[in-house]
């Protein structure tokens, strides 16, 4: 097996993907991590499809998001991108016709947000009859101090990277309540994905990231989505993306469940056929 650029290891994960299993969180920067780079690594974890987030560095620019959705093939890839309430209706026409199924917000630092959290319900009331999703990337903190705000969206939501939760809070902190309310009330879809984000342990096992996932994941396997956040643009030295994958056995250790978090809710929630 060679190795993928943005990634450490060159093993095969110990899971066998099944057919049709999604990667639901990946960026590309041409050139930086390209598509072709990313065809790599599908080759080594076993996924077929995948959904391209809009990375910050291209604010609202949807541009490469949708050629890269264009490169992988509509049948196989979905995107999300990022906009301003300002955007017209022709706009959001011509990014669903590419493959946008869903806007994130990513505010979680507010230092270099391209969107604010006053954007987030004027932009649901617009996506909402296109059956898109909003895509929240927040602070366990922002998660609490909107939670009035993300109980009357009119669009569902998906939260990115567990939920950001801290560990060292872990399901302890007030935010878990609120998203598994929100999962378990069919209002909302977790990204099990970003374990070394959020984590003080670290690999392989992940510990303190692993404990949260499987909390979720037990709470509300009907509403998981897997993803493996490459190219890891935040970390001089990448995670092992057979060892991020593997995660999913001990987050997930029945395979029905897993099935269900790599095929089925991904088919389900970005319209894959």
């Amino acid at each position: 097996m060679h190795a993928v650029p943005h990634s450490s290891g060159i093993g095969s994960p110990r899971l066998t993907a099944p057919a049709g299993a999604c990667d639901a969180h990946i960026h590309i920067f041409d050139p930086g991590a390209t598509v072709a780079d990313y065809r790599l690594l599908q080759a080594r974890i076993g996924t077929t499809r995948a959904v391209v987030v809009q990375p910050k560095l291209y604010g609202t620019d949807n541009t490469c998001t949708l050629d890269a959705i264009a490169r992988l093939g509509i049948a196989h890839a979905r995107g999300i991108a990022v906009m301003h309430p300002s955007v017209s209706d022709a706009e959001l026409q011509r990014l669903d016709a590419g493959g946008i199924r869903g806007l994130r917000f990513s505010v979680w630092n507010p230092a270099d947000t391209v969107t604010t959290l006053d954007m987030i319900e004027p932009l649901a009331q617009r996506i909402a009859p296109l059956g898109w999703h909003v895509q929240l990337h927040m602070s366990a903190g922002q998660i609490v101090d909107n939670a009035a705000l993300l109980e009357k969206l009119a669009a569902p939501m998906v939260f990115d990277h567990v939920g950001r939760l801290p560990p060292q809070s872990g399901i302890a902190h007030p935010a878990f309540a609120i998203i598994r309310g929100l999962l378990e009330r069919g209002r909302a879809w977790m990204k099990l994905s970003g374990a070394y984000l959020n984590t003080r342990s670290g690999p392989p096992g992940y510990a303190d990231a692993s404990a949260i996932a499987r909390a979720f994941a037990q709470a509300a396997p009907q509403r998981m989505v897997w993803g493996s956040d490459w190219p890891h643009v935040t970390e001089r030295e990448k995670p092992d993306d057979a060892v991020l994958f593997d995660l999913l056995a001990d987050w997930m250790p029945d395979d029905v469940d897993r099935r269900r978090v790599l095929v089925d809710n991904p088919a389900r929630l970005y319209g894959f056929a």
